[in-house]
Parts: structure tokens; sequence; C-alpha cells
């Protein structure tokens, strides 16, 4: 935060063309060092330095989520921390502190959200049944665009209730928290989605990949309130088959 919006703020591109702050470097060591101290044994996979370490207990981290609006002054970005074992996602915390919120779950304790100095409050996502009445983020047209999907993001938002594009990690713990019921992305790395593949399950809903796979490798996810899971996917992808809950 000491640095979020300065003027004189150092950012450079990486070799995908995506940028970097000094921020997302300076964050990234300072939980690295947290987690040198407090879990040695641990293995860590950074957005910004890479893998190092054990990988069958392995921190994720994405020091800040958003690096554009970051760069821009935009208070949407998060830093996001999970931890996996055996590739499996079982804790995961989303910090958002230019709203002063956070959201955090673990494998059977539930998911939960908090502000400063505010009592923490359990997750659950919405009943909503019927994807008519259903509020959803799409994150960009381009990345459904790049993915080949634009007659599946024409089908989704002519069918819905309401549709936006929130962006990064807001939009999923907007779906955690009951106020969307679905949210979907391109294009992302594990360090991208780790925390929601445990949030939002503990909160009542589904996380997979966009195929409707139990994976955070895939490089896509969709996100829901759990009820509608199987109709958006049918839905997204018509006449594919698509595994469904009951078939896993």
């Amino acid at each position: 935060m000491a640095r979020f919006d300065a003027a004189d703020l150092d950012v450079t591109l990486k070799s995908d063309a995506t940028h970097v702050t000094e921020s997302d470097l300076a964050t990234e060591r300072a939980i690295r060092a947290v987690l040198e101290a407090e879990r040695p044994g641990d293995g860590v996979f950074g957005e910004e330095f890479g893998a190092a370490g054990d990988t069958h207990r392995q921190w994720i981290i994405d020091p800040i989520d958003g690096t554009a609006n970051y760069l821009k002054g935009i208070p949407m970005w998060a830093t996001l921390i999970a931890l996996a074992i055996d590739g499996a996602p079982v804790v995961g915390v989303v910090s958002q502190p230019a709203i002063g919120r956070r959201w955090w779950g673990a494998t059977g304790l539930g998911a939960w959200t908090g502000a400063e100095d505010a009592e923490p409050r359990r997750l659950a996502v919405s009943s909503v049944d019927a994807i008519a009445d259903a509020s959803v983020s799409f994150q960009s047209i381009a990345q459904w665009r790049e993915a080949g999907e634009l007659a599946a993001l024409e089908r989704l938002t002519t069918t819905v209730w309401r549709d936006r594009a929130y962006g990064d990690a807001w939009p999923y713990m907007l779906l955690a928290e009951g106020r969307l019921e679905f949210v979907a992305e391109f294009g992302v790395k594990e360090y991208d989605i780790a925390p929601y593949a445990v949030i939002i399950p503990e909160a009542g809903g589904r996380f997979t990949a966009y195929d409707g796979s139990a994976s955070i490798s895939e490089r896509s996810s969709l996100a829901t309130n759990g009820i509608l899971h199987d109709e958006f996917l049918a839905l997204l992808h018509e006449s594919a088959t698509i595994p469904t809950e009951s078939s896993r």
C-alpha cells in the first residue's frame, strides 16, 4: 500500500509483455521470507520468482493479482496465497488492502471474510437456481475471443439476468459472498486462481476448469454457486459432453 498510486512507481515489462512493479517483487519477497521462517520445509511457487523446494506442500503466491489496476491507481487488486498439498489447494487467502477486505478458507473449516476491527463473517453462495435469474462476471471479451469462445459468451450474456466484467479476484469473492452466480476466465495460471479453489467450495459453490475438470492447471476457471454449475457447463459447451457432479 505504501507505493500504491505513487507517481514514481517503478514499472517494467516482463518477457511475456505483462507489467511488473517494484511492489509485485517486494510483496513476493516479503511473503517468501515469512514462509522461509515459519514453514522452512515447504515449497513455494510464486508468479515473480518461480518454484523452489518441496512440491508435496507448496505455497502458491500471486503478490499482486491485478497489476494493471495497481499501476493505474485502481483499487481492485489483491494478494493471493494458497497452500496446495500434492497439487490440490487446501488453504486460500485473498486480500484487497486498498478496500480493507480479506477472504480466507480451509478445506473442512469453511470460508470467511472480514475487515479491520470487524468480526469475521462466514461466507455462503447464493441460492439462485435459474440461469435466467443469474448475475455473472465474464472478466473480459478479449479473453473469450482469444480462447475461441465468443459464441459461448454470446449465449451466456443473452441468457442470464445481468452480466458484467468486474475483473481479477473481486468477482470470485462476490460469488463466495452470494452476490454473483458465475465467474469464468481463460489464460490463468495456478497462482491466479489457487485460493478460489478452496474458498468457493467452502462457501458452498463449485470451482472447476472451463471444461468441468477439477484442476487448477488447465489455464481456465469456472466458478458458480454450485446449483447452476452443470447448467452453465451445458450452456457454454452446447452439444459437448461435459462431466457432471454425479458422474465424477
